[in-house]
């Protein structure tokens, strides 16, 4: 047990790096290895749900199946991480835990369906920058404080990306078209007001362009947005440089940069924005996993304890690279913090664009 909490202290004090968070994991493993024999408990914790013991915080919970909210189709950042979290719940929780997918009006439908649940730990959804900013256009009611923060898993920069066959080889000779057509060019990735629209929007901003200088092409997530960018329907879009990875790889598409403060580690050929324009833009998405206002706290703290054990499991960090996905996590509180501040700038940048209501 000692050892588990020496684990846990030292991953958030190298939340930062992944290599030296992950070898520091990997000694202490070793150092448990040899203190105990108890081989059950190790594949337990190899399997990524937490250990059983540890996290059984709130009696008779659950009780029945669990259903993880996804706000966008399938295919998608959101997507992947809701499928990712429900397959390592239900494998700790040892009952059924199902990803709904309740996509339309931007994510609108499925934040409304998250917050309007009933708040007994069996209704939980993917909570993230994305979702918490719908207000901000009138397109809801809900805020932050319709929600429970569970824990953050996930955080990742807007990309710029363009089709393979694209006349732009950087971020400045797009940047430039803009200046001089402006209107002319399209850009995709989410809905009106989106997270991934409001990247387009720091990015513009940073560059002394206004927001009506690109014509923006509402789409109901970052897949059917790639599709688009891919048909030749829109000149660039805005979404993570992992939602793109398949066309990445498969050389359909470009990415020109993106809006991180580093390099992102799975794309380290990607420049940040700054490096590739000089200017600064950072807008990115974090996800993690919530659900509506008012859950116990019992129920909280067995998900999160749970989720820990999900995110430092080697299932959990394989898949996220291989799809792309930066890891990073928090606790429900840090979480929340980190949301409240996402809200406020992104909230900003809309104002800053006179598209508040």
């Amino acid at each position: 047990m000692l050892q588990f909490e020496e684990a846990i202290r030292m991953r958030k004090k190298f939340n930062s790096n992944p290599l030296v968070a992950g070898l520091a994991l990997f000694g202490l493993f070793l150092a448990g290895c040899g203190a105990s024999q108890d081989s059950n408990a190790t594949d337990e914790s190899a399997a990524g749900g937490g250990n059983e013991d540890t996290c059984d915080i709130a009696s008779d919970y659950p009780n029945g199946p669990v259903e993880v909210i996804v706000g966008y189709p399938a295919g998608g950042g959101t997507d992947s991480v809701g499928r990712l979290i429900a397959d390592g719940l239900s494998e700790a929780l040892d009952t059924p835990v199902n990803v709904v997918n309740r996509d339309g009006g931007g994510g609108v439908v499925g934040a409304e369906a998250m917050a309007n649940a009933e708040a007994d730990g069996h209704t939980l959804g993917i909570l993230g920058s994305d979702v918490i900013l719908s207000h901000w256009m009138g397109h809801t009611d809900i805020t932050l404080d319709s929600y429970t923060s569970v824990g953050q898993v996930n955080r990742d920069g807007s990309g710029l990306l363009v089709a393979a066959d694209s006349e732009w080889e950087t971020a400045d000779e797009l940047l430039a078209d803009i200046e001089q057509n402006p209107g002319q060019l399209k850009g995709s990735g989410v809905g009106q007001g989106g997270i991934w629209h409001v990247g387009m929007l720091d990015m513009l901003q940073a560059s002394g362009l206004e927001a009506d200088d690109v014509t923006w092409v509402p789409s109901e997530g970052a897949a059917p947005a790639m599709q688009q960018l891919v048909a030749g329907g829109v000149d660039f879009t805005t979404n993570s440089l992992g939602e793109a990875k398949s066309q990445l790889d498969g050389e359909q598409v470009r990415a020109l940069a993106v809006s991180s403060g580093e390099r992102e580690g799975d794309f380290p050929e990607v420049p940040t924005f700054e490096e590739a324009t000089g200017s600064t833009a950072t807008t990115g998405v974090r996800r993690g996993l919530g659900g509506p206002a008012g859950i116990d706290e019992d129920i909280v703290a067995e998900l999160s304890c749970h989720l820990e054990g999900i995110v430092e499991s080697g299932e959990f960090t394989e898949t996220m690279q291989n799809l792309g996905l930066g890891i990073e996590y928090l606790d429900g509180s840090d979480f929340a913090d980190g949301l409240a501040a996402d809200d406020e700038r992104l909230g900003e940048l809309l104002g800053e664009a006179g598209l508040l209501p």
